[in-house]
């Protein structure tokens, strides 16, 4: 919250061959009691920028101490279960598309996706790029953030708090000047929290003229939502 400290560590867990995991580590800082609280724990996934057409080696990373050894060797467990993952999902991908067979909530009382659907566009501006002219992937995570927020709050009486975001992909690169179109919806609720899809797609001027997207961007962001007394608040069936 505003007035807090927050604390930020990161540290590369293992190169492979031409990427990186980073572990990222926040916590906030009490400024009486000097105390820190975790508030975040992340893996991001890197590779380095080649200067010609070749890929970049990297170098194995140097372990100093026993949670440099352990963080070594979950860092290729972590990759081998993302990797598994889209495995998974493009096989129940293909059978759906195959048997073609949804089933839908039939409850009286649920309620339409269509409800929850939210769309955004915004402009890159070179604030909101590096110094290639790439687009922050910080800053599409927020414009991302936003929109999932506002599709999970057609839900609730409440204010919805971010609890995890899965599978966040970068399928391609933005750049300044760039029109990215960022369209949320929520693909179903689980009692106290909801999971809403988002998809990022980016037009430079000749690709808006002609509407032809380039899809950059996924991911499956998890919300929940309290009342006044931080007590949990249920969300109602929804009907694809």
């Amino acid at each position: 919250r505003v007035g807090q400290i927050i604390v930020i560590r990161t540290k590369v867990n293992r190169a492979f061959i031409t990427s990186m995991e980073v572990g990222i580590k926040v916590t906030v800082q009490d400024v009486l009691t000097n105390a820190e609280k975790i508030v975040s724990v992340a893996y991001a996934t890197y590779v380095a920028k080649p200067v010609g057409v070749e890929k970049v080696e990297l170098k194995p990373v140097q372990l100093l101490s026993p949670e440099d050894h352990l963080e070594h060797s979950l860092a290729i467990e972590r990759r081998r279960i993302r990797l598994g993952y889209v495995q998974v999902f493009q096989k129940i991908m293909q059978e759906s598309n195959k048997e073609g067979d949804f089933h839908t909530c039939e409850e009286q009382d649920a309620v339409s996706t269509e409800h929850t659907h939210v769309q955004s566009t915004e402009l890159v501006l070179p604030p909101h790029a590096n110094h290639h002219g790439n687009t922050f992937g910080g800053q599409i995570m927020a414009w991302m953030e936003t929109v999932a927020s506002i599709s999970a709050s057609r839900l609730c009486r409440s204010h919805p708090v971010l609890k995890s975001v899965n599978m966040f992909k970068f399928w391609g690169p933005s750049f300044v000047g760039d029109r990215l179109v960022f369209n949320a919806i929520v693909n179903n609720t689980f009692h106290n929290s909801v999971e809403v899809g988002v998809r990022v797609e980016a037009y430079n001027c000749e690709e808006w003229i002609k509407d032809e997207p380039r899809h950059i961007n996924s991911a499956f962001l998890i919300f929940s939502a309290v009342n006044d007394k931080g007590e949990l608040l249920a969300f109602p069936r929804v009907k694809p």
